[in-house]
């Protein structure tokens, strides 16, 4: 892509999974123009070579990728983007650098207080590839509470993968069937937070299971997807819960819904209520598929979520299971950059 009237400048830092992916999504949305990358590991060389090649999504279209001769910067089909390997926010001139708006998809800065560098720096906006439990920042789930997002909220988030995911459908059934209570399971991918032998995890959260083989073993773990939903909807607070399992896959992940709602239905009826949806206000967040499909089907899935219809039950008439398929990944990623556009347009003039 190249400069148009109006593109907002954008930088991303972090250029891992989410990192890469988003880039490739807002390379051609006339919105955003990617300016700046900042990644601590690897250097340019590296992040053209992974942005350019990917092991699951596979290559980055007719789109050529290549290290620029100064080391510090790479092009794009023959456009610039420069790079920094900071490991602090503020080690990087946004402002100088043309950036307005960054994507933060490094996972490491997660409070408002962490991020204020960005803000201090000069740069407008911050949309961050994770959740932030703080009140002043928006965890914004597109399709569902986007409307809320107000020219204050110079932090947002795109709150996670699973709690987009879920979000679609905790919507079409509490506004039309009222959840009283509920569990959910994502069957999860691998994640660069676990290993593929056997060693002590390091990670944030020092959890003994996902020290183990991410190859060879089903490993329960947490979800805050669930409990995340009450920032969306409220009354919901306490109701719901869940966990996850990560499973030796690379992608193509699935959550499994049971909720107790709140007046008698049929499967019939919930899958109607979806499919509807689908088709109508959700459409391009959430998918309602009828055909038998399986998880490598949902690589590179655009929409946050894709109701499984086959899979869906209902118990003694009130409760309600659900399989809503979801490319971690790909999907989350088009999401973050569906929100950097809407930050770009409501606030920053695209």
């Amino acid at each position: 892509t190249f400069c148009r009237p109006n593109m907002v400048k954008i930088g991303i830092n972090g250029f891992g999974r989410i990192g890469r992916l988003s880039f490739r999504g807002a390379w051609d949305r006339s919105e955003l123009e990617i300016v700046h990358v900042n990644e601590k590991k690897g250097g340019a060389k590296t992040a053209a070579y992974m942005l350019q090649y990917d092991s699951v999504h596979g290559k980055f279209g007719k789109h050529h990728c290549i290290e620029a001769a100064d080391g510090k910067s790479f092009t794009v089909d023959g456009k610039t983007v420069t790079f920094s390997d900071s490991p602090t926010i503020e080690g990087v001139p946004w402002k100088e650098l043309g950036c307005e708006m960054v994507l933060e998809c490094t996972g490491d800065f997660l409070s408002s207080k962490v991020l204020q560098p960005y803000l201090d720096g000069g740069v407008k906006r911050v949309v961050v590839s994770a959740p932030v439990k703080e009140p002043t920042v928006l965890n914004v789930v597109m399709g569902v509470n986007d409307d809320k997002l107000t020219a204050e909220h110079v932090i947002c988030t795109a709150a996670s993968c699973t709690t987009n995911c879920l979000a679609p459908v905790v919507k079409v059934i509490h506004e039309n069937l009222v959840i009283e209570s509920g569990m959910i399971t994502t069957i999860h991918n691998v994640t660069a937070t676990q290993t593929l032998v056997d060693m002590t995890d390091t990670g944030k959260k020092q959890d003994l299971r996902r020290g183990r083989s991410g190859m060879t073993n089903l490993s329960p773990t947490s979800t805050g997807s669930a409990t995340a939903i009450a920032e969306v909807f409220p009354e919901l607070k306490g109701k719901l819960n869940g966990l996850a399992v990560r499973v030796p896959l690379c992608n193509g992940s699935i959550t499994d819904c049971v909720f107790n709602v709140g007046r008698t239905t049929t499967a019939e009826e919930v899958n109607g209520l979806l499919k509807a949806a689908s088709e109508g206000p959700l459409k391009g967040i959430l998918g309602f598929e009828e055909r038998p499909l399986v998880s490598t089907d949902f690589i590179n899935e655009d929409r946050s979520s894709v109701v499984d219809a086959a899979c869906t039950m209902v118990v003694q008439n009130n409760m309600v299971k659900i399989y809503a398929w979801y490319d971690n990944e790909w999907g989350y990623s088009m999401r973050m950059v569906d929100l950097a556009v809407k930050v770009a347009k409501d606030y920053l003039g695209a």
